[in-house]
């Protein structure tokens, strides 16, 4: 009965003049604008008599929301918000994950939706393809260089790398969000190809007899030429992303600058920084009677 009389449903269509109609059950306007008004409405019991709600029912105020929302079963309360100029989705994220630490305890949990969930589930993902990315590339140069210790010098480019992108970042004030974030991983494989440069040419000169520092020296001066070529161009093609060149281009900004900052500022510590690590924690190498001759 009380469906019928204030939900406001659609029983049915009828057509007149051409137009198609709803039927609409509902009581009066004036008949629906206060709770007492539930009282008018009568119900038929069992015998086909007509009985009032005012003598089977008891109608008592309270306050309550108009709607309990959920979310994954739980009863749940949605906090949504603007961001102010020159704020990211990542600082809105900490400073509503701050503000729920100092205000909540225990029996509350906290989700993200949105904008915000996929900003911090793009996060762990990019983060987990870094870190693969890492293990991949130092396996396969340990499998091309027959040592651990050789591939763990030619890693040491890639912190460089990344200071230099954060760097840049910071100078030209881009953010850290994901098109950043797709740069660093690309900087794994761009950068390393330097110190492998460095590393398999000084290997090759020690065994030919040198000394493992002046191997080294001879390695990084010998490849100075096409550690330039390859990275300089590499740098210019990164170029017209991070000046923002072409057609929707703006939001690619942080990615040519995470490239370009990252190449240049790792080129110029790589050829010194490699070596001096080389020096340090590449291991012996033995070298082949042949060669040993026709040094002598």
């Amino acid at each position: 009965m009380l469906q019928n009389a204030y939900s406001g449903r659609r029983l049915a269509y009828f057509i007149m003049n051409g137009k198609q109609y709803q039927v609409i059950s509902q009581v009066g306007l004036k008949n629906r604008q206060a709770p007492a008004d539930i009282s008018n409405l009568y119900v038929r019991n069992n015998k086909g008599e007509n009985i009032s709600l005012a003598s089977v029912t008891k109608i008592e105020p309270n306050a309550m929301p108009p709607s309990l929302f959920h979310y994954n079963r739980y009863k749940a309360a949605t906090i949504s918000a603007s961001l102010s100029e020159g704020k990211t989705i990542g600082d809105g994220v900490d400073a509503m994950q701050a503000i729920a630490d100092r205000l909540l305890d225990e029996s509350y949990q906290t989700s993200l939706s949105g904008p915000s969930r996929d900003y911090a589930e793009s996060s762990s993902n990019t983060a987990f393809a870094f870190m693969l990315a890492l293990v991949l590339i130092f396996l396969v140069l340990a499998a091309q260089f027959e040592s651990f210790r050789d591939p763990l010098i030619i890693m040491i480019t890639v912190p460089l790398a990344i200071a230099g992108a954060v760097l840049s970042l910071w100078i030209f004030n881009q953010t850290l969000n994901i098109f950043s974030q797709i740069g660093m991983i690309m900087l794994i494989g761009l950068v390393t190809k330097n110190g492998i440069l460095i590393v398999e040419f000084a290997n090759k000169k020690r065994d030919s007899g040198l000394s493992k520092r002046q191997a080294v020296i001879d390695a990084a001066t010998m490849r100075l030429r096409p550690i330039l070529m390859t990275s300089l161009a590499t740098s210019l093609g990164a170029l017209p992303i991070a000046l923002s060149l072409g057609a929707a281009a703006t939001s690619r900004i942080p990615l040519g600058i995470v490239v370009v900052g990252g190449i240049m500022f790792s080129l110029i510590l790589t050829l010194f920084v490699i070596p001096a690590v080389y020096t340090y924690i590449s291991g012996k190498r033995e070298v082949h009677e042949e060669e040993m001759e026709e040094i002598s």
